[in-house]
């Protein structure tokens, strides 16, 4: 088993995970990230702020995850 860190990168700056979660398999740590990343764009939603999931092992960073908020026109 890997241990897998999550960080939470937003507009305001990085919130390191201190704890982790331990997976078989790196898939399985890439389906966290993708439900904690709904979720933190569900929070963010009403503030349209960028957010991204980085996660590392204790040895590197593996991948990112991403919302990113982009508005072409404002309608009313």
């Amino acid at each position: 088993m890997t241990r897998y860190y999550f960080d939470i990168r937003d507009n305001t700056g990085l919130y390191p995970d201190e704890e982790g979660l331990e997976f078989k398999t790196q898939q399985e740590a890439e389906f966290e990230a993708a439900k904690s990343l709904a979720n933190l764009a569900k929070d963010f939603a009403d503030i349209r702020r960028d957010v991204a999931v980085e996660v590392r092992t204790e040895v590197e960073r593996v991948f990112q995850a991403a919302f990113i908020f982009d508005r072409s026109r404002t309608r009313q």
